[in-house]
C-alpha cells in the first residue's frame, strides 16, 4: 500500500468560448456628481440637511393642519379619495400633527404604528448625528430583517384590518 494519494481536483474548467469577462460597471452622471459634492463637503452638512428637512416637515404638517382639512382638501389621498380606503400611511400626518401638539392618545388613534416608531426613528438619527458631529459613542440601534418583515407584517395586517367595514374594526378607520 502506498501512502500518497491522488491530487485532488477542482471543479473542471469550462472552455474559453464559455467564459465571458464582464467589464466592470461605469457610474454614470449623477453617482459621479454626488460622489464628487460628498467628498467635498464638511462632515457636519448631512446630519443639518436630514435635520432640515426633518423641520421643514414638521413645519408643513403644523402649518397645513391635516386635522381640519375637507375631505379634499389639498393635499389629499389619492387612494382614500378614489376609492375609499385607508392606505397603509392613512392617517400619519394627522398622528405627527397630534405628536407635535403632545396629543399622544389622539396620535395613536390615527396611526398607532407611526407613534410607536417614531421614538425609534429619532433614537436612530441622534445616535447617527451624535457620532457624526460630536463623536458621541451612543449604542447604534439595530434592526434584524426578522424585526423589520415582523414589524411590516403587523403593518399589512393592520392595513386590512383598518378597512373591514364592520365592528369591532371600524374603529380603526380615520
Amino acid at each position: 500500500m502506498s501512502s500518497e494519494q491522488p491530487p485532488i481536483q477542482g471543479p473542471p474548467v469550462p472552455p474559453e468560448w464559455l467564459t465571458y469577462q464582464y467589464p466592470p460597471p461605469q457610474q454614470d452622471r449623477v453617482t459621479r456628481f454626488v460622489d464628487k459634492v460628498m467628498a467635498r463637503s464638511p462632515i457636519w452638512l448631512a446630519p443639518v440637511a436630514l435635520l432640515a428637512c426633518m423641520g421643514a416637515a414638521a413645519g408643513y404638517t403644523l402649518v397645513t393642519d391635516p386635522v381640519s382639512a375637507e375631505a379634499g382638501a389639498e393635499p389629499t389621498c389619492l387612494l382614500k379619495y378614489v376609492t375609499g380606503f385607508v392606505c397603509p400611511g392613512c392617517g400619519g400626518t394627522r398622528a405627527a400633527w397630534y405628536l407635535l401638539h403632545g396629543d399622544l392618545p389622539a396620535a395613536a388613534r390615527h396611526h398607532a404604528l407611526f407613534v410607536f416608531a417614531v421614538p425609534f426613528m429619532l433614537y436612530i438619527y441622534v445616535a447617527w448625528a451624535g457620532r457624526k458631529l460630536f463623536r458621541w459613542r451612543l449604542p447604534q440601534l439595530t434592526i434584524s430583517p426578522a424585526a423589520m418583515i415582523t414589524f411590516m407584517g403587523v403593518w399589512a395586517v393592520w392595513s386590512i384590518l383598518r378597512n373591514l367595514p364592520w365592528a369591532p374594526f371600524t374603529a380603526f378607520y380615520v
